[in-house]
């Protein structure tokens, strides 16, 4: 489930032409154009086909933050254990976080190959700031696999705050994960745990010529 999210969040993070005019695109139109933007990235980039993990995290690093706020994303996975962190603690924990999705699913990105994106019609009142985002990612011999946007408008355009695969919330199952951690070893407990993984999943360098 986490694979497919990493992959699906990597084709949400956009071009910087979309950038340029989220703000005042719908929600729908956002996911759905940058998505066939990262696709064409995608059959295009013979480096990023050929699994080049330092190009990878260089596309995801620079093009993920624009559309996701990772700040509500952490409050939500942290959930009820938020306001017992301190504001210095808040601003680790949203760094490791973002880190620890950045880096997992930077070696997921290459594995998107004849898979296609449907995006369902969006029905939104002018007034709605919070919206779902349906699409199916569609397998060749496979039943389509349901991908869920939970997004809201700010004053930057609209931002993803969670994402939902098959039914399954990113959000929910962090939560259960960070609870426990945290009744274990608390908040800096949860940091170091974020960071331990971060470190692990970071793509290894290129060996030098010559060792």
């Amino acid at each position: 489930m986490l694979r497919m999210f990493f992959l699906l969040l990597a084709l949400m993070s956009g071009s910087g032409a979309s950038l340029a005019l989220a703000a005042d695109t719908p929600p729908d139109v956002l996911a759905r154009d940058t998505t066939q933007e990262v696709l064409a990235i995608l059959k295009q980039d013979k480096d990023l086909q050929a699994g080049n993990l330092d190009k990878v995290y260089q596309l995801v690093e620079a093009r993920i933050l624009p559309n996701f706020d990772f700040n509500r994303m952490t409050q939500l996975a942290v959930g009820k254990h938020w306001p017992r962190a301190t504001a210095s603690q808040k601003q680790v924990l949203v760094t490791e976080f973002r880190n620890l999705l950045v880096r997992t699913y930077s070696t997921s990105l290459t594995a998107f190959t004849n898979q296609t994106v449907e995006f369902k019609p969006l029905a939104m009142k002018p007034d709605d700031t919070d919206v779902t985002v349906r699409s199916e990612i569609r397998q060749p011999g496979s039943q389509p696999i349901p991908i869920d946007y939970s997004m809201y408008k700010t004053n930057f355009g609209w931002k993803v705050y969670d994402v939902s695969i098959d039914g399954v919330s990113l959000i929910t199952n962090y939560r259960a994960s960070f609870a426990s951690t945290i009744r274990q070893s608390g908040i800096d407990g949860l940091i170091k745990a974020l960071a331990d993984k971060s470190s692990r999943s970071a793509p290894k360098p290129a060996p030098r010529s010559g060792s």
